[in-house]
Order: structure tokens, then sequence, then C-alpha cells
């Protein structure tokens, strides 16, 4: 018994020759795959770089302490 394939294999064709001929680097070859491999991480990178400024700001001030 065999089970039918998940795409039709005319579609399986045709987007492994889209992406086989695509001359952007293969971590952005996807449609999605700038949001997963640019935006997130510049995102963190520049929460984390906000959150140390603020850090060093408050204790070379003396203020935002908990008592």
């Amino acid at each position: 018994m065999t089970e039918s394939p998940f795409v039709p294999r005319e579609r399986l064709f045709k987007q492994q020759q889209y992406f086989q001929n695509l001359t952007k680097h293969t971590y952005l070859k996807g449609r999605y795959d700038v949001v997963t491999s640019v935006a997130i991480p510049l995102a963190l990178a520049a929460s984390s770089l906000f959150m140390i400024g603020r850090g060093v700001y408050n204790m070379s001030h003396g203020v935002g302490k908990k008592e």
C-alpha cells in the first residue's frame, strides 16, 4: 500500500527550480526567511544594548535602586 505524496511532483520540481536559480544567500531564499535570520537577531541586539545602556546610566547616577 503506497501513500500519496504531500505535494504533487510537478509543483515540487517547480519549487526546486525556483530555489536553485536564486542568486541570494541560502539562508535568505524563503519568503519569510529574512524575518527569522535578520529582523529577530537585530531586535534582540537592539533591546539588549538598550538595557545595558540603561543599566550603566542607572549605576553611574545612582538611580533606579530598589529599597
